[in-house]
Protein backbone atom coordinates (compact mmCIF):
# COMPACT_ATOMS: atom_id res chain seq x y z
CA UNK A 1 0.00 0.00 0.00
CA UNK A 2 2.86 2.49 0.92
CA UNK A 3 4.25 2.08 -2.59
CA UNK A 4 0.96 2.56 -4.17
CA UNK A 5 0.83 5.97 -2.24
CA UNK A 6 4.51 7.18 -3.25
CA UNK A 7 3.95 6.14 -6.70
CA UNK A 8 0.47 7.83 -6.95
CA UNK A 9 2.02 11.03 -4.80
CA UNK A 10 5.38 11.17 -6.66
CA UNK A 11 5.94 14.57 -7.94
CA UNK A 12 2.93 16.27 -6.09
CA UNK A 13 3.40 18.99 -3.63
CA UNK A 14 0.67 17.74 -0.88
CA UNK A 15 0.70 21.35 0.12
CA UNK A 16 -0.79 22.65 -3.55
CA UNK A 17 -4.42 23.17 -3.69
CA UNK A 18 -4.88 21.04 -6.56
CA UNK A 19 -2.96 17.93 -4.84
CA UNK A 20 -5.82 15.40 -4.77
CA UNK A 21 -6.74 15.98 -8.24
CA UNK A 22 -3.13 15.43 -9.18
CA UNK A 23 -3.21 12.47 -7.19
CA UNK A 24 -6.32 11.33 -8.90
CA UNK A 25 -4.97 11.48 -12.14
CA UNK A 26 -2.04 9.55 -11.31
CA UNK A 27 -4.26 6.58 -10.26
CA UNK A 28 -5.86 6.07 -13.21
CA UNK A 29 -2.67 6.54 -15.40
CA UNK A 30 -2.07 3.25 -13.33
CA UNK A 31 -5.08 1.34 -14.00
CA UNK A 32 -4.62 -0.96 -17.62
CA UNK A 33 -7.46 0.79 -19.63
CA UNK A 34 -6.84 -1.41 -22.88
CA UNK A 35 -6.97 -4.27 -21.48
CA UNK A 36 -10.53 -3.20 -19.38
CA UNK A 37 -12.03 -2.52 -22.23
CA UNK A 38 -11.17 -5.98 -24.21
CA UNK A 39 -12.95 -7.76 -20.80
CA UNK A 40 -15.92 -5.46 -20.90
CA UNK A 41 -16.35 -5.90 -24.75
CA UNK A 42 -16.31 -9.74 -23.58
CA UNK A 43 -18.53 -9.48 -21.02
CA UNK A 44 -21.06 -7.70 -23.13
CA UNK A 45 -21.02 -10.20 -25.73
CA UNK A 46 -21.32 -13.24 -24.00
CA UNK A 47 -24.36 -11.15 -22.41
CA UNK A 48 -25.81 -10.64 -25.44
CA UNK A 49 -25.59 -14.38 -26.25
CA UNK A 50 -27.15 -15.29 -23.11
CA UNK A 51 -29.56 -12.43 -23.75
CA UNK A 52 -30.76 -13.70 -26.93
CA UNK A 53 -31.04 -17.43 -25.76
CA UNK A 54 -33.42 -16.41 -23.14
CA UNK A 55 -35.52 -14.05 -25.28
CA UNK A 56 -34.47 -10.59 -24.22
CA UNK A 57 -30.90 -9.43 -25.90
CA UNK A 58 -31.11 -6.31 -24.81
CA UNK A 59 -31.55 -6.59 -21.28
CA UNK A 60 -28.62 -9.20 -21.28
CA UNK A 61 -26.70 -6.14 -22.94
CA UNK A 62 -27.50 -3.62 -20.61
CA UNK A 63 -26.82 -6.15 -17.81
CA UNK A 64 -23.36 -6.90 -18.88
CA UNK A 65 -22.64 -3.67 -19.05
CA UNK A 66 -23.90 -2.48 -16.10
CA UNK A 67 -22.81 -5.41 -13.57
CA UNK A 68 -19.95 -7.16 -16.06
CA UNK A 69 -20.49 -11.04 -15.38
CA UNK A 70 -22.61 -10.47 -12.58
CA UNK A 71 -25.48 -9.48 -15.17
CA UNK A 72 -25.10 -13.00 -16.72
CA UNK A 73 -26.62 -14.47 -13.50
CA UNK A 74 -29.32 -12.12 -13.59
CA UNK A 75 -30.26 -12.71 -16.71
CA UNK A 76 -30.28 -16.28 -16.72
CA UNK A 77 -32.16 -16.27 -13.10
CA UNK A 78 -35.24 -14.22 -14.63
CA UNK A 79 -37.54 -16.42 -15.95
CA UNK A 80 -37.67 -16.40 -20.21
CA UNK A 81 -40.76 -13.83 -21.31
CA UNK A 82 -44.53 -15.75 -22.33
CA UNK A 83 -45.26 -15.73 -25.95
CA UNK A 84 -48.57 -13.10 -26.25
CA UNK A 85 -51.58 -15.15 -26.62
CA UNK A 86 -53.43 -13.94 -29.52
CA UNK A 87 -56.46 -12.47 -29.10
CA UNK A 88 -59.48 -15.10 -30.83
CA UNK A 89 -60.58 -13.61 -34.01
CA UNK A 90 -63.67 -10.99 -34.58
CA UNK A 91 -66.91 -12.46 -35.85
CA UNK A 92 -69.65 -10.16 -37.36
Amino acid sequence: MDELIARASQGVDPDAPGAFWQIFVNLLNMLPWAAMFWWNLLFVAVGALLGWWRGRTAEGIVWALVLGPIGWVVILAKPRPRPRAEPPPLRH
